[in-house]
C-alpha cells in the first residue's frame, strides 16, 4: 500500500469514527419556543376525562350494554379500512410547511368541537331510555367521525414527533423531558374524582351531566388550543424523499424493516389483553373513585425520579432487556394485588376492604413507577429509531403507512377485545341501573379479578417479540453514523433549489433504495 492510501485509509477511519460518536453526541436542533411548545402538546394527549368515558356511558348516557359491542364492531372495522387509505395519503403529502404539519393545523378546532359535541350527548339525548335508537345512531355516527378525524391527527401527531430532530440524543431528551414537566395533565381526571365522590356522596348538588359536561368540554378545549399552538410553531427537520412513495414501496419498507415489524407483532399479541380496568373497581367495588389519587401518593416521590434512570440505564442494559422489563413490571406487580385481595375468598375476601387494599395498591403502584421513565421514554424513542431504520434501509420515510401497520393488527384485537369485554360486563351481571356499591358480591370479585390478574395471563405472549429484538449497540451506532453521511449529502444537494440540484437529490435517494435491497 502506497503512503498516500496509508493516509487516506487513516483519515477515512477518522471520519467514521467521528460519525458513530455522533449518536452519543449532545447536539441541539430544536429551539426553546419550540421545546416550550413540544411539552404543552404532550400535556395536551392526556388533557382530559377519556378515561372516565365507559362511566360517563354508564352513569349518564346510559346507551344500552348490548348495544355498545355494535359500535365497536362496525367502528372497529371503518378504523382497519381508512386507516390504509388515510396512511397512503398523509406518505405522499409534500407541502412547504413539510408532510405532517398542515393535518395538525387544519384538523385541531375540527377534532375539538366533536370532543365536545361528544361530551353534551346527554344535552341533545336527555332521555334514559337504553335502547332510544336516535340516541345510538347520533353517537355511532360521531364515533365514526371523530375516529376518521382522530386517525389523520394521530398519525400525522407521530410522523411529526418522529422528525422534529434528527438526532437520537435530542428526541430522548425532548420525550423526558416533555414527561418530567407535564406537570397538571392529568388535572381533569383527579377533578373528575372527586367531584363523583363528592356527588355520590350528596356533599354537592351538582348532577353527574353537568359534571360530565362542563369538565369534558372545558378540558377539550384546553387540550385543542395545546395542540394548535404546537402545530403552528413546530417544524420536521428531516428531509423526506422527492419522490412519493407508492403504495407498494410502503409495503416493502415495512416487511423489510425488522424492527417495526417486532414492534407491531408485540403490540399485536398484547392487544389480547383484558381488564375492566381499576376505576370501575375503585367505583363499584370500594366504593370512592378517588382512591386512585391515594393509591398514588407515594409513587409521586418516584415516578418523576425515574426518568433520571433513563440515560445510565440505556448505558448498561440493551434496548430489548428495557423494553421487557417496562412492559412487564407492572403486570407482575398487579398480579400479587390479586393474589393478596383472594385472601377470604369471593364472598369476604380481603379485596372488599378499603384499607388493605389501599395499601396493597400504594405498595404497586410505588414499585410499578420504578421504572416508568423507561416505560415511558424507551417504546416511543424504538418507534423513531425504527423509523430511521426505514429511511437507513430503504432511502425514504413512510412514517405514516408504517404507524398504520403497527397499529392496523392491534385495533383489529382490540376492537375484539372492547366488544368482548363489553359482553363480559353483561355476563358477570353488571347491573348499569344498580346504582351506587349496588352491584353483587360475583360481580364485585369478577370486577377485581379482571382489573388485577387477568392482564398479565393475557399479556405474557407479547413477550416473544420483545425478545427478538436487536437495534442496539453497533448496528444502531453504524445506522446513524450511515445516516448522517446521507442526510448531510442530500442537505447539499437540495440546498440549490433549482431543478438540477432536485434532480441530483432524486438521484441520490434512489442510489441509496437500490443499494440497500441486498441489505
Amino acid at each position: 500500500m502506497s503512503e498516500n492510501s496509508a493516509v487516506e485509509t487513516v483519515k477515512q477511519a477518522e471520519v467514521e469514527k467521528d460519525y458513530k460518536n455522533f449518536v452519543y453526541e449532545d447536539r441541539r436542533y430544536v429551539p426553546q419556543k419550540e421545546v416550550f411548545a413540544y411539552i404543552l402538546f404532550d400535556v395536551a394527549q392526556t388533557f382530559n376525562i377519556n378515561s372516565y368515558g365507559e362511566r360517563f356511558n354508564l352513569d349518564v348516557l346510559h346507551i344500552s350494554l348490548k348495544l355498545i359491542p355494535i359500535i365497536n364492531f362496525f367502528g372497529g372495522i371503518w378504523d382497519a379500512i381508512n386507516d390504509v387509505i388515510i396512511g397512503a395519503c398523509v406518505d405522499k403529502t409534500r407541502t412547504r410547511w413539510g408532510k405532517f404539519k398542515p393535518y395538525l393545523v387544519v384538523l385541531a378546532i375540527p377534532v375539538t368541537i366533536g370532543t365536545c359535541i361528544f361530551w353534551l350527548m346527554p344535552v341533545f339525548f336527555p332521555t334514559q331510555d337504553e335502547m332510544d335508537i336516535a340516541k345510538f345512531v347520533a353517537f355511532f355516527a360521531l364515533s365514526i367521525l371523530r375516529e376518521t378525524a382522530d386517525t389523520f391527527r394521530g398519525i400525522a401527531r407521530t410522523g411529526m414527533l418522529s422528525t422534529i430532530s434528527p438526532h437520537p440524543v435530542e428526541r430522548v431528551k425532548l420525550i423526558t423531558m416533555a414527561q418530567v414537566l407535564s406537570l397538571g395533565d392529568n388535572l381533569p381526571e383527579l377533578f373528575m374524582s372527586v367531584f363523583i365522590d363528592l356527588i355520590n356522596n350528596k356533599v354537592i348538588s351538582v348532577s353527574m351531566k353537568s359534571l360530565y359536561v362542563t369538565m369534558g368540554c372545558g378540558a377539550a378545549t384546553v387540550s385543542g388550543l395545546f395542540s394548535l399552538y404546537f402545530a403552528v410553531v413546530a417544524r420536521e427537520r428531516i428531509i423526506q424523499s422527492v419522490e412519493k412513495p407508492s403504495i407498494k414501496g410502503s409495503i416493502k419498507s415495512i416487511l423489510n424493516n425488522k424492527p417495526i415489524l417486532l414492534i407491531t407483532l408485540s403490540q399485536f399479541l398484547g392487544s389480547f389483553s383484558l381488564s375492566t380496568g381499576l376505576r370501575n373497581y375503585y367505583m363499584d367495588v370500594l366504593g370512592n373513585a378517588s382512591l386512585y389519587m391515594v393509591v398514588g401518593l407515594p409513587g409521586a416521590f418516584v415516578s418523576t425520579p425515574s426518568y433520571a434512570l433513563v440515560p445510565w440505564m440505556r448505558r448498561k442494559f440493551s434496548t430489548r432487556f428495557l423494553w421487557i422489563a417496562g412492559s412487564t413490571w407492572g403486570d407482575l406487580l398487579m398480579f400479587g394485588v390479586f393474589l393478596f385481595g383472594s385472601i377470604g375468598g369471593r364472598k369476604n375476601g380481603l379485596y372488599k376492604r378499603t384499607v388493605p387494599m389501599v395499601i396493597a395498591l400504594a405498595i404497586q403502584e410505588t414499585l410499578f413507577l420504578v421504572l416508568y421513565g423507561v416505560r415511558r421514554v424507551i417504546p416511543e424513542e424504538m418507534y423513531n429509531e425504527a423509523m430511521d431504520y426505514c429511511e437507513w434501509k430503504n432511502g425514504y420515510r413512510t412514517e405514516a403507512m408504517t404507524s398504520v401497520a403497527k397499529g392496523l393488527a392491534s385495533k383489529f384485537v382490540s376492537t375484539f377485545g372492547q366488544t368482548f369485554k363489553t359482553i363480559i360486563m353483561s355476563k358477570i351481571g353488571y347491573d348499569q341501573k344498580a346504582g351506587h356499591l349496588g352491584q353483587s358480591d360475583k360481580t364485585k370479585y369478577y370486577l377485581f379479578a379482571m382489573a388485577t390478574g387477568l392482564p398479565l395471563a393475557t399479556t405474557l405472549i407479547s413477550l416473544i417479540p420483545k425478545c427478538l429484538y436487536d437495534l442496539t449497540g453497533e448496528k444502531r451506532e453504524k445506522m446513524y453514523a450511515e445516516l448522517l453521511q446521507r442526510r448531510e449529502q442530500a442537505s447539499r444537494h437540495a440546498s440549490g433549489g433549482d431543478e438540477d440540484s432536485m434532480k441530483k437529490l432524486c438521484e441520490f435517494q434512489q442510489n441509496i433504495s437500490e443499494s440497500n435491497n441486498t441489505l
